[in-house]
């Protein structure tokens, strides 16, 4: 007979649960030059026969929150990753199945669409969530507009290498020739007119914005990238050379790193297929493509 967990004190231990939560998985499918992703954030809780952990702070029926984590990853390469739903019965039925003092598998996951860009098989924008924005600034004599975007989300799945940097004994960064480059792309831009001389036609404010956009997403396409200052550049110039009423972007690209996952202790190998996404710290990188010879008299301000 089992002895009594609970110590002699008034009070009982109510409804309870444990788990992982947030765990970023990206699933890549590389069929040939035409990449699939599915993007997830998934969070486990389980419950079941824990009086013991909380009375007395014996483990013995804890399954580690940090194998529930290797779990999401390993599941994401097993099994692939047909549907969230069909992704949260395989996890929900294996804990709940497989350690028999669990009796309750909850598991939430949320899901990041995104679309292609362009004719590239391995571009992709997080649909529709982009912010615009607008600054207006007047002296009594002429106008400062500002026009730009903020939350657009980007990632391209192949195309993209960092390697050769500089080193010192803090370095451990691995070299890599194939990674995936992702970014949340903050981007304003100066146009060049004033409003002078007076009665000076504007431009076209909102067709304007669908062309930078279209321009920048094109540029991170289609830049095979050895650094992310490299696109940076790309993007901002493509923005300068096809834009003629646009003297000045500039962009900060948070670099939102995916980093293999170690499958090598489950038995699996990681070709390229199932990634982590790091929320922080992350890479910051920031800069200005300017028109040479444009009036940079009124910067953009900060």
């Amino acid at each position: 007979m089992t002895a009594d967990p609970r110590p002699a004190r008034p009070t009982l231990l109510g409804q309870n649960q444990y788990g992982k939560a947030e765990n970023r998985v990206v699933r890549v499918v590389r069929d040939g030059a035409t990449h699939r992703i599915k993007d997830l954030n998934v969070s486990v809780a389980l419950s079941g026969e824990m009086d013991a952990v909380h009375y007395s702070g014996s483990n013995a029926n804890v399954l580690p929150t940090d194998t529930t984590k290797n779990t999401v990853f390993a599941f994401a390469k097993e099994h692939g990753i047909a549907s969230a739903e069909a992704f949260g019965i395989h996890l929900a039925r294996h804990f709940v199945t497989s350690q028999e003092q669990i009796h309750r598998a909850r598991i939430r996951i949320e899901e990041y669409a995104w679309q292609r860009i362009g004719t590239t098989g391995h571009s992709f924008a997080r649909g529709g969530q982009e912010t615009p924005t607008t600054e207006v600034a007047y002296d009594g004599e002429r106008f400062q507009v500002v026009s730009g975007l903020k939350d657009l989300v980007v990632l391209n799945s192949t195309d993209s290498e960092f390697w050769g940097y500089a080193k010192d004994p803090y370095t451990t960064l691995r070299e890599t020739h194939d990674r995936i480059l992702a970014t949340e792309v903050t981007a304003r831009w100066r146009f060049s007119w004033t409003g002078d001389p007076a009665g000076a036609e504007p431009p076209a404010w909102e067709e304007s914005y669908e062309q930078v956009r279209g321009h920048l997403l094109d540029a991170f396409a289609g830049t095979y990238s050895l650094s992310l200052q490299q696109t940076l550049y790309a993007m901002g110039s493509r923005v300068i050379e096809s834009h003629p009423g646009i003297d000045e972007v500039r962009l900060s690209l948070p670099n939102k790193h995916h980093f293999l996952v170690d499958l090598e202790p489950f038995g699996l190998k990681n070709e390229n297929e199932v990634y982590h996404a790091a929320d922080r710290p992350y890479g910051l990188i920031e800069g200005t493509v300017l028109r040479d010879g444009a009036d940079a008299r009124i910067p953009v301000t900060d």
